[in-house]
């Protein structure tokens, strides 16, 4: 399985793209504005299509250039009902931006849950819910190739943000003791924004929830 860490959006949102050549398939995790234009030609190099768009929370950032990669690739998406507003109705993120995004809602194929296993590319994903940054974080875990794509919960020695609506940081807490930090230590964690670290590091060394 090929990853291709794709940041983009005005501040530099990661998008994820995992490409399984042999099948000829590709699921973009994420999808920060105009992500579109860097993942269209490498779809084309690889000759894979883009069969799923997973969103792991509905902040403007991660769902602002998801309407345009559904459009032009026909993906289907997943997400968590708990951000369900936000994707279909994002222009109530105007509210707390305080600015015009000029976003546009996306449909969701299918509602994932807590400990819901998915299979994808030829291997099985399992779901973990880890809110507090936003009620529908989920995280994706690739045990077969030891990765979890977080979203915003969790950062290289760092967390997601608790000041913004229906945020909480002793949920967040929580969350990323139960659902994060139980994942095997060597597994490498890709968040929404920066760079990866690992389950093990963040567990000894972040300075905000340490293991």
């Amino acid at each position: 399985m090929n990853l291709y860490v794709l940041p983009a959006g005005p501040i530099q949102t990661n998008a994820y793209l995992l490409l399984a050549e042999e099948r000829g398939e590709a699921i973009l995790i994420d999808a920060p504005g105009a992500v579109w234009a860097a993942v269209e030609p490498i779809l084309k190099e690889h000759k894979c299509r883009l069969v799923e768009l997973w969103i792991t929370h509905g902040h403007w950032d991660h769902m602002q250039g998801g309407a345009e990669v559904v459009r032009a690739s026909g993906a289907k998406v997943k997400a968590h009902l708990a951000d369900q507003v936000m994707i279909e109705t994002p222009e109530i993120m105007d509210r707390f931006m305080g600015e015009k995004m000029n976003l546009e809602a996306m449909h969701v194929d299918a509602w994932v849950t807590q400990g819901e296993i998915v299979e994808a590319l030829g291997t099985t994903v399992e779901v973990r819910h880890v809110p507090g940054h936003c009620p529908g974080n989920v995280l994706f875990y690739f045990a077969s190739f030891g990765a979890a794509f977080v979203g915003d919960a969790l950062f290289k020695g760092s967390v997601g943000r608790t000041d913004l609506p229906a945020a909480s940081f002793e949920q967040l807490e929580q969350a990323i003791r139960g659902q994060i930090y139980t994942l095997p230590g060597e597994t490498v964690v890709y968040p929404g924004h920066g760079s990866k670290t690992t389950v093990a590091e963040e567990r000894a060394n972040n300075p905000y929830v340490n293991g």
